[in-house]
């Protein structure tokens, strides 16, 4: 799960994300915390201070979060769902990858449009052209596996 998670980050395959991108992550997630808390987070994560969390590193980061957030994970699957219901406008039980993309957008107005387009590659392994509810959680959440 994890892994599926930092591989979405990790656009560049390079083996770390920025930790500029853990202020998106966990806004993505649903997680409300302040800049100090983030940069408080990252100055405990990422131990060689190299400003990139490597994958063990994310992880580190991640377990503090999903112990605290898995307490009720039926809470946050409402949450989730909620969204998903404000983008699914015609209640069609999907929305497409350019709402998606929106979405990406309005968590991260730095992404680039080839960011999106490799992540939007990666979630949309079937070339569908849509994402239902289960992919969105998966996407959300980083996944089951």
């Amino acid at each position: 799960m994890l892994k599926k998670a930092f591989d979405a980050f990790d656009r560049e395959k390079a083996g770390f994300i920025s930790t500029d991108m853990i202020g998106t992550i966990f806004e993505m997630l649903g997680i409300q915390i302040s800049d100090d808390e983030v940069e408080e987070i990252i100055s405990e994560v990422d131990a060689d201070g190299s400003g990139q969390l490597e994958f063990e590193e994310f992880c580190l980061m991640s377990s503090r979060f999903l112990g605290a957030e898995e307490e009720d994970p039926e809470a946050m699957r409402q949450e989730l769902r909620e969204a998903f219901r404000l983008y699914d406008k015609e209640g069609n039980g999907y929305i497409t990858t350019d709402v998606l993309k929106e979405i990406f957008r309005e968590l991260d107005n730095k992404i680039t449009a080839d960011e999106l387009e490799q992540m939007i590659e990666e979630i949309d392994s079937d070339g569908s052209g849509t994402v239902d509810f289960e992919e969105f959680m998966e996407v959300m959440t980083g996944g089951d596996d």
